[in-house]
């Protein structure tokens, strides 16, 4: 199985300089909309780069586009946004995926005697009407889809670690999966997928829209094949 993690495009948090001024789920900016489009394109008609097999590995194809079967995203509305995008370039539907959320879930900072406060997030007729191409899980209720206040940081790792065991069931699978979720997931699922320890000074740092790609072999090994590419970018985009 191939597996391609992808960094929502820009949001408008993203972008502030002053993070006292972040909104609860912010939607993309005007970057981040074209960022959204240059990458949909690439995964669809960009030619993969080929490299030779090892260990017995197939060759990687080279007869342009990625060939991505199945495509997940957060319920966040950046990562609706940009899976839509590349959803519509490769003629997939979208699969909402509740627990690839980005660390802390639905959450913001009011300061004060307020201090931080948990929300629902998109309800199930809200991202329906936005995202009709969406698939939706039960988790995603007419209430929204997170009720647990601020994620609780033991908790954000079990997440990345049980995401991880469920791509790894998927291991010979010939399918091409692709994950538009977040900066920080992104980089613990990298974490647990090649068993760096919980506690270990390692960040795997990705770009908006920047693109990881991890071979998975039969005998449960695990191939980085690359990480943060944002060669659909130009780069004064690259943010």
């Amino acid at each position: 199985m191939e597996l391609f993690i992808i960094r929502h495009a820009q949001s408008t948090n993203n972008a502030l300089a002053e993070q006292s001024r972040r909104v609860v789920d912010p939607p993309l900016t005007e970057l981040g909309t074209r960022q959204a489009q240059l990458v949909a394109a690439y995964l669809a008609n960009g030619i993969e780069h080929k490299t030779e097999p090892i260990e017995g590995q197939p060759p990687d194809a080279s007869n342009g586009g990625q060939g991505i079967s199945r495509l997940y995203c957060s319920a966040m509305l950046r990562a609706l946004q940009t899976a839509s995008t590349i959803g519509e370039a490769l003629n997939l539907r979208p699969h909402v995926w509740v627990d690839i959320h980005e660390e802390g879930g639905m959450w913001l900072d009011h300061g004060g005697e307020q201090g931080i406060q948990g929300y629902s997030g998109l309800t199930r007729a809200q991202i329906s009407a936005q995202f009709p191409e969406c698939h939706l899980p039960g988790e995603v209720t007419k209430s929204g889809w997170w009720r647990y206040g601020f994620e609780d940081r033991g908790y954000f790792l079990d997440r990345a670690e049980r995401v991880a065991a469920a791509l790894r069931k998927e291991a010979r699978s010939d399918e091409r999966l692709a994950l538009v979720t977040h900066g920080g997931f992104a980089a613990y699922l990298l974490r647990a997928l090649v068993c760096v320890p919980q506690d270990a000074a390692v960040f795997f740092h990705h770009d908006n829209t920047g693109i990881t790609r991890v071979r998975f072999r039969p005998d449960g090994r695990v191939s980085i094949r690359f990480q943060n590419r944002v060669e659909h970018l130009p780069p004064e985009m690259i943010s």
